[in-house]
């Protein structure tokens, strides 16, 4: 079984390499390459900045993934997002985002995590259903990717929901 740790800067170029990868990439937001230097002032920042928190997944030893949660000041409510590495195991997704759950609603404590997917995102799509997400809405062709416009997915977990499907006491 896999576990968390906080990213670190010595982490940032294989986490670059994941996130410009094509396979990763056609997934995000914003698809534009990233350059290192950028890479490193957006870290530069959001480890300074206690709304976030930044993790790497890894198991036995070896980095698969990360995951963000951005905190909503003095709400419980937190946004996350994730990726794993082009060449992670099957499964990967599941075990990190479990973790992730895991670390949101016992440690951070959280009141609720909330997700916006993509929607072609078939994988994401099934695993934030699998995970117990609620879908909350749909933002109807709300992205312009800079060719098509594309709906997001709007999910929400609340932490009274992630412990019944969990079976986790508090």
């Amino acid at each position: 079984m896999g576990k968390l740790r906080p990213l670190t800067e010595s982490d940032l170029p294989l986490l670059l390499d994941w996130r410009n990868d094509p396979a990763i990439n056609r997934y995000m937001f914003n698809q534009r390459p990233i350059q290192l230097a950028e890479h490193i002032k957006w870290f530069c920042r959001a480890a300074q900045d206690q709304k976030y928190t930044l993790l790497v997944y890894e198991n036995n030893g070896a980095p698969l993934g990360h995951v963000n949660f951005t905190e909503k000041p003095d709400s419980g409510i937190a946004e996350w997002g994730f990726y794993i590495a082009p060449d992670a195991p099957r499964g990967t997704g599941s075990g990190m985002c479990t973790a992730a759950l895991r670390m949101a609603f016992l440690e951070i404590k959280l009141r609720k995590v909330s997700a916006q997917v993509l929607a072609y995102n078939e994988r994401s799509l099934h695993l934030h259903q699998k995970l117990g997400f609620q879908q909350e809405g749909v933002l109807r062709d709300h992205h312009f990717d800079g060719s098509h416009y594309h709906s997001i997915h709007c999910f929400g977990l609340l932490a009274h929901e992630w412990q019944s499907n969990s079976g986790t006491q508090k």
